[in-house]
């Protein structure tokens, strides 16, 4: 199916549109030229509204929409289990975790490492975040893209990577974060409107044209097995969301290693004015999140009874676009691309402060600032060309690209969490023991996986929480290890505003009269 000239004609505005504002909000005042500090974190600019909508623009991807659309067609409302959770977990990071970091004024996650451990640990993590974030989440997120506009505009797979590398490039290059947050206002507000409409078409035509209220009830009749929030041991998808285990246990960590520890999400929340515009940028983007099944897992349970024969469920989303109507295809298509591209600068930035602040600036000390900003767009642009390279090769074979992100993180999520948690709350964890844990997540993770193969991932994922524990805590006994690092623990303020601690407990309300809804 190609786009009307409508739709072409609206497309184009959107990415024209969208890099003028980008330049716009890049511009430097005069003799000012611009610093890692402006590059990487907006030069500590961000306000909350900014936050919030860049937390969830650099979140909502090609992996969510496509990915967790097509989870929806194969497995139904119980994978948004993550996008309700996360909710709760956004809210906990925000008081307990973002003053930490906030009171170290770092760039990265790797540097509070070095200053809780060390530059082992610091450098251990820089490098495999650079290498998840590349082969992992830049690959997915351009595959998946770049298959979405395949389906819709009928473009080729690879000339698709480099439209949105491109477009991403275009628009976040130059400018750093502080173009990617701004402009992520604008995709946020398109995705929204573009996600809602999407649901308002496919279940009025459930319904024959009576309503999305009908269309819903409709759709809860014709696929009952789809609105199960636990799934029972006899369903065919348990392995990917088992039972009790999507509720709790390891998709807690998966959840903290995300919202919490993950460098292209949190870097947001470090670029904000103050510590209470970050958590309100945290509780704004709680309240989104609610909302973010609607965009992207009910479309998908939808096309269980408009598409039922679909050779992949990841063929969901795209196909549920053929029917929106000329011109609003043009604004839901453009939503799509904006989730893509927004979450591309959001990840090249990331590498690029990594890879400067955390590896290049260690082993080339006092170079300029010019000189720094220049490597960090260098980096960006090479780990796009690195992603479009390996993108089929990685993900071609996988009908639901969402658990295949899911599951290759799971390898690493337990030690990552165990070391931050011990490190901010625990003054006796060593270094020894933050690689033990590292090391350890990894090993045992794909020993479990070959030993016992039929062993849902969240479950393994269990298991490995406990062997981090044990390793990182009996490390830190044994290594009798002297640094001024673990000397005494820094206690950062804990205290939040009433309006926070308010929407914590609608979030909680809310996301409880869900699961008692549909258990």
């Amino acid at each position: 199916m190609s786009l009307s000239n409508i739709d072409i004609g609206i497309f184009i505005t959107y990415v024209v549109g969208l890099i003028i504002v980008a330049s716009y909000v890049s511009r430097e005042k005069v003799g000012h030229e611009k610093n890692t500090k402006d590059y990487f974190l907006a030069g500590n600019s961000l306000t909350w509204w900014a936050i919030g909508a860049s937390l969830i623009a650099a979140n909502i991807s090609a992996e969510q929409i496509i990915g967790m659309s097509g989870s929806g067609y194969a497995i139904g409302l119980g994978i948004a289990s993550y996008e309700w959770l996360a909710a709760i977990t956004l809210m906990i990071v925000g008081k307990y975790f973002l003053p930490i970091f906030l009171k170290h004024g770092i760039y990265t996650m790797p540097q509070y490492l070095e200053k809780r451990y060390d530059h082992n640990v610091r450098l251990v993590m820089a490098v495999f975040w650079i290498g998840v974030y590349i082969f992992v989440n830049l690959t997915s997120v351009l595959w998946l893209g770049a298959l979405a506009i395949n389906t819709v505009a009928d473009v080729d797979i690879v000339y698709g990577m480099v439209f949105l590398g491109s477009f991403a490039m275009a628009y976040s290059l130059y400018g750093g974060l502080k173009a990617v947050a701004f402009t992520d206002i604008i995709q946020v507000v398109l995705l929204i409107i573009g996600g809602f409409y999407l649901c308002y078409i496919t279940l009025n035509m459930i319904s024959d044209g009576n309503g999305v209220i009908d269309g819903f009830i409709a759709l809860s009749k014709a696929a009952p097995e789809k609105f199960d929030m636990i799934l029972s041991a006899d369903n065919p998808y348990y392995k990917h969301l088992p039972g009790i285990s999507a509720l709790i246990g390891a998709v807690w960590g998966l959840h903290f290693a995300y919202w919490g520890f993950n460098q292209y999400i949190i870097q947001r929340a470090l670029a904000a004015k103050s510590i209470e515009e970050a958590q309100k940028g945290i509780a704004f983007a709680a309240i989104l999140k609610l909302i973010t099944p609607i965009i992207v897992v009910l479309p998908g349970i939808a096309a269980v009874v408009l598409f039922p024969d679909l050779n992949a469920p990841d063929q969901a989303y795209p196909q549920l676009m053929k029917l929106m109507p000329v011109g609003m295809m043009g604004l839901v298509f453009a939503a799509l691309v904006a989730a893509i591209v927004s979450s591309l600068g959001s990840m090249t930035n990331s590498i690029s402060t990594i890879f400067t602040m955390d590896i290049y600036s260690y082993y080339k000390p006092n170079k300029t600032q010019h000189h720094y900003v220049k490597v960090g767009r260098t980096v960006s642009f090479a780990s796009l060309i690195i992603a479009m390279i390996c993108a089929k090769p990685l993900l071609g074979n996988f009908d639901q690209a969402f658990q295949f992100i899911q599951e290759f993180t799971g390898f690493f999520t337990p030690g990552i969490v165990i070391i931050f948690i011990l490190g901010m709350f625990w003054s006796r964890t060593t270094s020894a023991g933050a690689l033990a844990a590292a090391i350890g997540s990894f090993l045992s993770s794909i020993l479990l996986k070959f030993l016992w193969p039929t062993l849902p991932f969240l479950d393994r994922m269990n298991y490995i929480f406990v062997i981090c524990l044990f390793l990182a805590v009996a490390t830190s006994l044994l290594v009798n290890e002297k640094s001024e690092h673990i000397s005494s623990m820094e206690r950062a303020d804990f205290k939040t505003s009433p309006s926070y601690n308010l929407v914590a407990v609608a979030v909680f309300i809310v996301i409880s009269a869900i699961y008692v809804t549909w258990w």
